[in-house]
């Protein structure tokens, strides 16, 4: 799959009115995809192996979108054939006390995945560009020095972002950044269905249908983000997401490449350990 259509340049400014939320490729239906998905799910694991045993690099996957994008339903179905041992899943909610009397990073320092391992951020630190500028009486109970207050704020967050992730990969902590588009039309159609939905009903709250109201404040703040943050060290992925098939199917793709890209392998003992496997083998080997 060419990821050339999804991927945010580095340096070059996007609008998201130019990214087609319904976009599917060459694919017309999600009966198209379910094979590759299956497959990529299983090739998704045995990299996962290599790369636990490698115990060298990390992954570090973040998502973020609108609320009803399809966040959890892809981590869900992605992420279904590897080993729990070797993955951790972040959600990030609204900052506790403890957190508050730190810095905006230090939570999420604190849930990075460690070598060998797959983390996934659902929501990240970049609501402290996104959330709390769309909300800017969120950044009022951030207890700031005054100074720090004022509208240069974001630009200071977006090179901190971009050195705290270039710091991470510099020591093999690999970063993948997803945004999954989901249009305001699709987004309704989905709310919708949660409430009439009974087994839904627990998914859906009445601040989801407020931020609605936002929409388009968030799409700005998003777009600065994605000319702001989308390095060559860690880009951006704008992921068409009215359809959750082909969402799910793009996502899989692009880490199975990452993975790929690492050119892990299985460690090679050392003669003395293979002696001792010789060794052990044989005894087990003659065991009565």
């Amino acid at each position: 799959m060419n990821h050339n259509h999804f991927i945010v340049p580095s340096g070059k400014k996007v609008r998201l009115k130019d990214y087609d939320p319904s976009y599917t490729g060459n694919y017309s239906s999600k009966d198209q995809v379910t094979a590759k998905l299956e497959r990529d799910i299983g090739r998704l694991a045995k990299y996962q192996d290599v790369l636990y045993a490698q115990n060298t690099h990390a992954l570090l996957i973040i998502f973020q979108a609108m609320d009803a994008a399809g966040k959890d339903g892809t981590i869900k179905h992605v992420m279904s054939g590897v080993n729990p041992q070797g993955t951790q899943v972040f959600s990030f909610k609204a900052p506790s006390a403890e957190e508050l009397d730190h810095d905006y990073l230090w939570r999420s320092y604190k849930a990075l995945p460690e070598r060998g391992r797959i983390g996934i951020f659902n929501r990240s630190y970049y609501e402290e560009v996104l959330a709390v500028r769309v909300h800017p009486e969120i950044l009022e109970l951030q207890q700031l020095p005054s100074k720090t207050k004022n509208q240069k704020i974001w630009t200071a967050r977006f090179d901190e972002i971009n050195n705290f992730e270039r710091y991470l990969v510099q020591n093999g902590i690999q970063v993948l950044k997803f945004f999954l588009n989901v249009s305001k039309e699709e987004q309704k159609r989905r709310f919708l269905a949660r409430i009439e939905r009974p087994e839904k009903n627990w998914k859906f709250s009445l601040s989801d249908a407020k931020a609605r109201s936002f929409w388009d404040s968030y799409m700005k703040a998003f777009e600065d983000i994605f000319n702001h943050t989308s390095t060559k060290w860690a880009p951006w992925y704008i992921i068409p997401a009215d359809n959750k098939w082909f969402t799910r199917a793009v996502v899989a793709d692009v880490i199975i490449s990452k993975l790929k890209s690492l050119k892990s392998s299985y460690p090679v003992v050392s003669e003395q350990h293979m002696k001792e496997l010789l060794r052990a083998k044989e005894a087990l080997e003659n065991e009565p």
